[in-house]
């Protein structure tokens, strides 16, 4: 089972919402979201003989990002 998440920065802590799925969770660093995102699939799913994979996405802002010359 493949389970999206997605990620982003509320402006005070690192957020992830599920996508197709009702998850929510929070962290202060990205160490502590990605804990916190295994426990809340673990929880929301319960016991399951299934495997469980997690995709996180997230939309990254690069400040002064620049295309390399050739």
């Amino acid at each position: 089972m493949l389970v999206k998440i997605e990620i982003y920065f509320d402006g005070e802590f690192w957020c992830a919402r599920g996508i197709g799925e009702d998850i929510f969770t929070q962290g202060n660093t990205l160490d502590d979201l990605y804990r916190n995102i295994k426990e809340a699939v673990a929880t929301h799913f319960g016991d399951t003989d299934e495997a469980i994979s997690i995709l996180t996405i997230s939309e990254l802002k690069l400040a002064d990002a620049k295309a390399a010359s050739s």
